[in-house]
């Protein structure tokens, strides 16, 4: 019994300080029209940095970059810290996506048929997208709204 609220206890500690970022989005059909900015950010585990990198530049990147190209995304930015921190909430990796509308942002997430024309060996990719995943410790999106003051 002890080992079972330990892990409720540590599952409840990893949760608020992984999930404190996130916000709930909900797709308004007036703003449909409007640009709108995501920030991805994501936390690795320690070590495995370069595995991270490596797995996104080869799988996830390309489909935004092919989302630019066809318009739905107007920018692309990756980020990273200049220094080490010992922030538990600081991210190791922030992209910042500007989609051309609300919704499509919604609707394109995913890469739907993007992913299948892109990477027809479908299990290899899940495999290398499920590693990438492993990897983190965190991740959130975070909805930006620009000039909000």
């Amino acid at each position: 019994m002890h080992v079972r609220s330990f892990l409720v206890v540590l599952f409840g500690v990893l949760s608020a300080t992984c999930t404190a970022p996130l916000y709930a989005q909900t797709i308004n059909p007036s703003q449909q029209s409007e640009t709108y900015i995501k920030e991805y950010c994501n936390k690795i585990k320690w070590g495995y940095a370069e595995e991270f990198v490596t797995l996104y530049k080869q799988n996830h990147y390309p489909i935004l970059l092919k989302q630019k190209e066809q318009d739905s995304v107007l920018s692309v930015k990756d980020q990273a810290p200049t220094m080490h921190a010992t922030e538990e909430s600081l991210w190791d990796y922030r992209v910042t996506v500007i989609w051309r509308e609300r919704f499509t942002s919604f609707e394109q997430s995913d890469g739907g048929t993007l992913l299948q024309t892109m990477y027809p060996d479908q299990e290899e990719y899940k495999k290398e997208e499920q590693r990438r995943f492993e990897l983190l410790l965190c991740h959130w999106d975070v909805p930006i709204t620009p000039e909000a003051w």
